[in-house]
């Protein structure tokens, strides 16, 4: 690991000035530091600062009321897991939470930084492979050991994102709130991530340089809303996901009323199905509904060569997160 300086801010304003520091050299953000220094022991970062967000008050509070959910950036996933607010009414990312790895991981983990992972792809993790991700010429994984990688979405990198709670948070219309020099501003959470093919290159996110997610907030559930999140993960102990299934449905008399549907696992960014959200709408949740909604999610899907399983693997997910919430 390369040597660096820490920095650590007592407030939100000291830390954008230091991310803005010309003469700082590459700075990055320390939150809970899970992917970060596993990188920087990885050689695949080499900050010359780090600058802690964790010395900064109150940027771990959750707040859960009248005004819907907000949750600071650096609530680590363990608090967001056990919030009895969170589990009432914003089901599917309490659920999202406790799927992610170890109870000693989720304790140090934080939901910003859960959201700004960086890809878990064997190649981009590989310091010898020079990948596209990294600034090369070849998605490695395109012709190579491809047998985690996108199924939709994918090209010129074949990368899928890695977090569980963001399919969760865009099942919810979740919103982030991003904090610079240049002042701050908020954005839906699903327009928060790129694909490859829109620039999303070297990087996932529309994260401009020196910025820092400061909360992510949730509207309040309208009556008859129920969401829940379901993960398929090789191991039974803590894994990333295969596929994973975010879905939010309102209810009334009966009938689906509104609908919100995104996959996890298999696309280079957290993978918003519309159409399967269409068919739902103005029906009831029956078996038939919900196969013919993970139809069509998947339609236009495009595996390689060693991923084609994951195709029926998350139209069963899809079909039984459905069914779960048909009550």
């Amino acid at each position: 690991m390369k040597s660096f300086r820490l920095l650590n801010p007592t407030t939100l304003d000291e830390a954008i000035a230091l991310c803005a520091d010309p003469k700082g050299g590459v700075t990055k953000l320390l939150a809970g530091g899970q992917d970060l220094l596993t990188e920087m022991k990885e050689h695949l970062a080499g900050p010359d600062r780090l600058v802690n967000l964790k010395s900064i008050p109150g940027l771990d509070a959750i707040e859960a009321g009248a005004a819907g959910l907000r949750i600071g950036a650096l609530a680590t996933l363990a608090k967001i897991e056990r919030d009895a607010g969170v589990r009432a009414n914003w089901t599917a990312l309490s659920q999202a939470a406790a799927s992610v790895a170890s109870p000693q991981i989720r304790s140090c983990a934080t939901i910003g930084g859960n959201l700004c992972q960086r890809p878990r792809c064997w190649y981009y993790r590989m310091e010898e492979a020079h990948c596209l991700k990294k600034g090369g010429t070849e998605c490695f994984a395109y012709g190579g050991l491809n047998k985690y990688s996108a199924i939709l979405g994918g090209g010129p990198s074949y990368i899928v994102h890695p977090s569980d709670l963001a399919p969760a948070l865009v099942a919810l219309d979740a919103e982030v709130t991003l904090r610079s020099a240049k002042g701050e501003r908020k954005l839906a959470l699903e327009k928060f991530y790129v694909l490859p093919e829109d620039g999303g290159i070297e990087k996932e996110t529309v994260l401009a340089d020196g910025e820092i997610v400061t909360a992510i907030t949730a509207p309040v559930p309208v009556a008859g809303m129920r969401s829940t999140y379901s993960k398929f993960k090789e191991r039974d102990s803590f894994d990333f996901a295969l596929s994973a299934v975010a879905a939010s449905v309102v209810i009334a008399g009966g009938k689906v009323t509104r609908a919100r549907l995104c996959l996890g696992g298999v696309a280079p960014v957290p993978w918003r199905v519309e159409a399967a959200e269409a068919l739902l709408v103005g029906r009831t949740l029956d078996a038939q509904a919900a196969r013919e909604a993970a139809e069509a999610a998947l339609r236009g899907a495009e595996p390689l060569a060693q991923n084609g399983f994951k195709v029926p693997l998350t139209k069963t997910l899809i079909e039984r997160a459905l069914l779960s919430l048909a009550g």
